[in-house]
């Protein structure tokens, strides 16, 4: 057997002021054939699971290129043009092949294409022809278009949020395509849109529940995967929205019949899958009126992980007027900021400009004079298996209000983005962390207490901010609940 595995992702944000080019791929990930490195990455997971695979069972895998940047604004159209055509030129290149496997984000859009992944699938397809098997992964904030849905043989979303299963779902996917090219199975796809959106974090009832059930379903009764497609709210694209996939071993009418089913369930829970995001004084409140432990507050709206530029400083100027102290804010984008602490050092007291530099969105910059509490080279921080790059970091201190500075746009994730500067993130009283949902794989931990709260930035958790004007209408909550329907 001979397997192709080729990657192209990134989330992008439609209402992003960051424009996402070659550079930021390069800059976040970049590998061409034969360089991925011997360790997984959030969307390059079919490769490397394949890669093993086929040492182990003795069948030839071919590698192409993987890219990945940092979610942002809309791809640079030749740019992705450049990217797609070298997967592309690799993929003849290889052929024949009994199967390709893609790793994609499946929230990826560039200048002229609302479904990249779309787009890859149809001219993948035409250099292969009807029969190759093609396996796909995503991230579960993807857009389950009907065309892609019905280009590829499978896809395989990860059912956990935050990210931690990438990897499994990795082997998940290659194992499917491989007993399907052994004729042990023949995969059916279900695909049923409720007409909804809503936020899923599986740490927290009740969609831990309800992800744990559909773990229990599949191997059983001809269900061979099931996958619960979020969908991303900051996209202004036709099919944005939640939708349920699932693929039996032949079983059309049963994975018709569950595919409704899960989609009226989470049509019956519409609005109470995710405690809600607060006003910042509300959830200020509660968490300063813990007596005891470490509580946090997460900054959706500003978000690097859904395309925000993570500078913004509201908060840090909500609570030095307040007076609150023990706290620290992370991650803080400001390379500048960064450069100028490496050059004064530690313990250094400086005047800094801080955040609010990369749009009107980031608010205004923080003149303050700052106290340079510790730097750390070239750090990283964990995303479930992968490391994900922090760049050069600082840690500022401001009147009793601690600001982790980084130099690569990212989200809070791990934390070692705290413990690589010498801090323990448990030692504060509140933790105020630029992030939607990851953060809890790292911090949660720590926390006695988590609350969302509104900030500012380009990622606000109710999709009613946004001016959609290409959305597929009607749809919740935009709109009054419209009938479901079962696309494939």
């Amino acid at each position: 057997m001979r397997l192709f595995a080729a990657s192209i992702a990134t989330e992008t944000n439609t209402f992003s002021p960051i424009p996402t080019g070659y550079s930021n791929f390069r800059d976040s990930f970049a590998a061409g054939p034969g360089e991925h490195p011997d360790e997984p990455r959030l969307c390059t997971a079919p490769l490397y699971v394949a890669r093993r695979r086929a040492k182990e069972e003795g069948f030839t895998l071919i590698e192409g290129s993987c890219f990945w940047a940092e979610p942002s604004g809309s791809v640079v159209r030749r740019d992705y043009e450049m990217m797609r055509d070298r997967i592309l030129a690799e993929l003849k290149a290889a052929m024949p092949v009994d199967s390709v496997l893609m790793g994609f984000h499946g929230a990826m859009a560039a200048e002229g294409y609302d479904d990249v992944e779309g787009d890859m699938l149809e001219r993948i397809r035409a250099i292969v022809g009807p029969d190759v098997i093609i396996g796909c992964e995503y991230d579960p904030h993807c857009h389950l278009t009907e065309k892609r849905v019905r280009l590829q043989t499978v896809g395989v979303l990860f059912k956990e949020y935050p990210h931690v299963d990438f990897l499994e779902r990795g082997e998940e996917v290659v194992d499917i395509v491989l007993r399907t090219l052994r004729g042990q199975i023949k995969p059916v796809v279900s695909l049923y849109d409720p007409r909804m959106y809503d936020f899923y974090p599986t740490t927290t009832e009740p969609m831990r529940s309800f992800v744990d059930r559909i773990k229990a379903m599949e191997g059983k009764n001809g269900i061979l995967s099931v996958s619960i497609g979020h969908g991303f709210s900051h996209a202004d694209v036709p099919e944005m929205g939640s939708r349920v996939l699932v693929y039996t071993d032949g079983r059309k009418a049963d994975g018709d019949r569950l595919a409704k089913e899960l989609a009226d369930e989470l049509v019956a829970k519409r609005g109470q899958w995710c405690p809600p995001t607060l006003e910042f004084d509300d959830a200020l409140q509660q968490a300063l009126s813990l007596n005891a432990g470490t509580a946090i507050i997460a900054e959706p709206s500003d978000n690097a992980g859904g395309g925000a530029t993570s500078d913004n400083t509201f908060s840090l100027r909500a609570l030095r007027e307040k007076g609150v102290t023990n706290v620290a804010i992370a991650p803080m984008w400001d390379p500048v900021s960064v450069q100028f602490c490496f050059a004064a050092g530690v313990g250094a007291k400086i005047p800094l400009r801080i955040g609010g530099k990369a749009s009107a969105g980031s608010g205004d910059p923080v003149d303050a004079q700052a106290e340079v509490i510790a730097l750390c080279e070239d750090t990283w921080q964990h995303f479930g298996a992968a490391k994900v790059p922090l760049g050069d970091t600082a840690c500022v201190r401001l009147d009793g209000v601690d600001v982790i500075l980084i130099s690569k746009r990212t989200q809070a994730l791990g934390d070692e983005l705290f413990t690589h500067l010498g801090l323990d993130p448990g030692a504060y009283r509140l933790l105020m962390l630029k992030s939607a949902q990851h953060f809890a794989g790292g911090f949660g931990k720590y926390a006695r207490l988590i609350l969302r709260g509104e900030t500012g930035g380009c990622c606000p958790q109710d999709p009613n901010r946004h001016p959609y004007t290409r959305v597929n209408r009607p749809l919740w909550p935009l709109d009054p609940l419209p009938e479901g329907r079962l696309l494939i």
